[in-house]
């Protein structure tokens, strides 16, 4: 079973994600993709006409979209089966929240913690169309 394929996004915290992404933007060319993130694109190797992209973001120091985890960054996972995945973790002895995945116009998600403590976003992209 394919468990992660990809890293669909990086997130992290800022004190002023607005002025941070116009720094960026500004010396290092990263585009703004909306909302204040910057949305890379590519194509998927195995199927190369279908377009996928990575998610970076900075995010406000007052978020708590990162949490339970201690940590000021959030890194997205792209899975190819959300549900398989998430059995198979719980088999291995993974706290794996009780809560469904969170349905969207971006895919399904769903969250876990590392032993260190991270807060892990897993993303199963939704089919291409």
């Amino acid at each position: 079973m394919k468990r992660v394929t990809g890293i669909g996004g990086i997130f992290f915290k800022a004190q002023d994600p607005k002025k941070l992404q116009a720094w960026y933007q500004e010396h290092l060319g990263l585009p703004e993709g909306g909302v204040g993130s910057v949305m890379f694109k590519w194509q998927e190797l195995d199927d190369p006409k279908n377009e996928a992209y990575t998610v970076w973001a900075p995010f406000p120091d007052s978020t708590k979209y990162f949490e339970p985890g201690n940590a000021t960054f959030m890194i997205n996972y792209r899975v190819a089966d959300l549900d398989a995945l998430l059995a198979q973790l719980r088999a291995e002895g993974i706290d794996v929240p009780a809560e469904r995945p969170e349905d969207s116009e971006y895919g399904r998600f769903a969250w876990v913690t590392d032993p260190e403590g991270n807060r892990i976003e897993l993303w199963e992209p939704p089919p291409a169309t």
